[in-house]
């Protein structure tokens, strides 16, 4: 494909309604429209209509299409990934916790430090100079507390992984040699260590989404977490080809959630906001038809 300059300038707010009204969108509130457009720009709520479209090439709307219907999904989306935000919180204490509890009592509490436990020496000495930067830069009372009482450059792991970013802790335990320690972390959560290495990636990607507000919904996501043969709870049915949309990453929440607390309410919270966005395509975030039949969601 040959490149070309970019030619597009910016639009006024008043242009860019006029764009929309020449390609067939219709506003209920065209003053509301404005004002949401002088917050949310333009290209970010283009993601939102880009569903409303009949022509997706030559950017025509569907008849009947509104601004409404696109800020809808936009409100859908932005609750989604708040949702998928907290939730992520709460698999990342749990995961920092097993993995510094199981790696410090088969050695010891600086394991973290030892190149001889992992797998990549060059990989785990940048992974290392990341968590140094993550421990220098800290102002936890409990980091300023330990560097001024005790000589050690770093403190025991059931401290230092407290500071550690949830891609810090996932390249950690990535790189980790294969044995007793990595499987039994993964046996925590109930399933082989490959597929926990490949959930932690998958997790950190998403996060990182959420994180910056970035369009999640129906997004196609640029990695495939692996689908499990087998896990010690119930989980779902799914072909290998259906793992990069947002259904297959709620399921891995799901089953992660059910271990680290059973009483969880994340299903309760995430089919409050279906009933609360009804016109979501559940189908474009690769929703199977009979997914509430699948034990994971009972």
């Amino acid at each position: 494909m040959t490149r070309i300059p970019y030619t597009k300038t910016i639009k006024t707010i008043e242009e860019q309604i006029e764009i929309l009204k020449s390609r067939g969108l219709h506003f209920n509130d065209e003053i509301r429209a404005k004002q949401l457009l002088q917050n949310i720009s333009y290209y970010r709520m283009s993601g939102y209509w880009y569903p409303l479209l009949a022509d997706k090439q030559n950017h025509v709307f569907k008849s009947g299409a509104l601004f409404e219907q696109a800020y809808s999904i936009y409100k859908f989306d932005s609750k989604l990934r708040s949702l998928i935000l907290s939730e992520i919180s709460k698999i990342e204490v749990a995961v920092r916790t097993q993995i510094a509890y199981v790696m410090s009592h088969n050695y010891d509490g600086l394991w973290f430090t030892d190149s001889s436990l992992f797998k990549n020496p060059a990989k785990h000495a940048k992974t290392l100079s990341k968590i140094d930067e993550e421990y220098s830069r800290s102002d936890e009372d409990f980091v300023t507390a330990f560097k001024v009482k005790y000589t050690d450059h770093f403190p025991p792991s059931w401290i230092t992984l407290e500071i550690t970013s949830l891609g810090t802790l996932s390249l950690l335990y990535s790189n980790l040699k294969d044995g007793v320690s990595k499987r039994t972390i993964a046996r925590h959560f109930g399933v082989a260590d490959s597929v926990m290495v490949s959930w932690l990636h998958a997790i950190t990607y998403i996060r990182n989404i959420c994180a910056h507000h970035s369009r999640l919904w129906n997004k196609i996501l640029g990695i495939r977490p692996i689908v499990p043969r087998r896990t010690t709870y119930p989980f779902v049915s799914i072909p290998n080809s259906s793992n990069n949309k947002v259904y297959y990453v709620l399921c891995m929440i799901t089953y992660l959630l059910d271990i680290i607390n059973p009483s969880n309410t994340f299903r309760e919270k995430l089919r409050d906001l279906f009933v609360e966005y009804p016109n979501i395509d559940v189908v474009a975030m690769g929703f199977p038809c009979n997914w509430q039949n699948e034990p994971l969601w009972r």
